[in-house]
């Protein structure tokens, strides 16, 4: 009975050491792969505390902290329109370092500068959207205006008579309200500001007729009759302002204009670490908290997969290089 005992448990154990022969070439491979991220993970902003970013940056860091297995911090870097940010990440080799990606850098950037220190397409990986911010068109409370229409009618009867103002040249204002002269082929003249705030103050005093500018910095205003609202540049209606129709429900199919932020890594990060990152940042996007976080900013969560990012920001080059070329925009100190 011990000999028959001691027979089975030899044979036991060699079929185990058979089993665990045939896998362990693949094991180390795995461990690797499950291992990661075995650092805290940086997520850099591409742009001062404050604002858009930093919000929809927060609120996708703290959520994807929790299932990822490690922390992820915001480190803000601005300077150069995002473009020091953007070559800081492209050139990084800890695999554990990646970026908010927006409107300006992925889109704007590669057609107002002469050169990029990266490459928008090839350096970098998309991994999600995180989120949309609408842009609003108002225009001061005494213009003789209730909504795009009338708007348009009363530019064309003063052709070059009339200011709109932004955040910069280059900027997401800036970009918003050419695009509209464009589809419209109305004449305003541009005054870029140095920042939103200053701009808004003349446009509330009177010193500028119009602007377009995001809608978490314009809601008080619109809400204390300081500003009118004329159009949304959203796909749909905002739910803060049901009443007022998009550009696009005001005869301009297709119109969208709204900034937007998504994450995005080195593209030559092994693609299971890009694999798992969009699978939890997907996940974050979508969850309640971010949801509900974001709508409070009157930011939209999306969430999309990495190929639907990459297609979107493929589009939104196609739709602002022609913008951008009409007006001849180019960045702030080069004209």
């Amino acid at each position: 009975m011990p000999h028959s005992s001691t027979t089975f448990l030899n044979r036991r154990q060699l079929l185990a050491g058979g089993a665990a022969a045939a896998t362990a070439p693949w094991l180390p491979q795995a461990r690797a792969q499950a291992a990661w991220p075995t650092k805290p993970l940086r997520l850099v902003v591409p742009f001062a505390p404050g604002g858009s970013s930093e919000i929809v940056a927060r609120a996708a860091a703290a959520e994807i902290s929790k299932t990822i297995g490690q922390n992820m911090f915001v480190d803000n870097k601005p300077g150069a329109a995002g473009n020091i940010a953007m070559q800081e990440v492209a050139n990084s080799t800890d695999e554990h370092t990646l970026i908010l990606g927006h409107i300006g850098t992925l889109a704007v950037n590669p057609f107002i500068f002469p050169r990029l220190p990266y490459d928008a397409n090839r350096d970098f990986a998309p991994i999600t959207l995180l989120s949309k911010v609408p842009s609003l068109y108002v225009v001061h409370p005494d213009l003789p205006v209730k909504n795009l229409k009338d708007f348009i009618a009363y530019v064309k009867g003063k052709p070059g008579q009339l200011n709109y103002g932004s955040a910069g040249n280059g900027s997401a204002g800036h970009l918003a309200f050419e695009y509209l002269k464009m589809a419209s082929g109305i004449f305003m003249l541009h005054v870029p500001y140095r920042g939103t705030g200053p701009m808004l103050t003349d446009l509330m005093a009177g010193r500028l007729q119009a602007a377009a500018v995001g809608a978490p910095a314009l809601l008080p205003f619109i809400k204390a009759g300081k500003l009118r609202c004329i159009a949304t540049g959203t796909a749909q209606r905002l739910a803060q302002m049901p009443d007022v129709p998009t550009v696009a429900e005001q005869g301009f199919k297709g119109f969208e204009m709204t900034q937007w932020y998504g994450l995005i890594a080195p593209s030559k990060w092994p693609k299971a670490h890009l694999a798992r990152l969009e699978a939890e940042a997907v996940k974050a996007a979508r969850s309640t908290l971010v949801k509900e976080k974001l709508a409070q900013e009157t930011a939209l969560a999306v969430g999309n997969s990495s190929a639907e990012f990459d297609a979107f920001i493929k589009a939104e080059q196609a739709r602002w290089k022609p913008v951008i070329e009409r007006a001849q925009i180019k960045p702030e100190g080069m004209g």
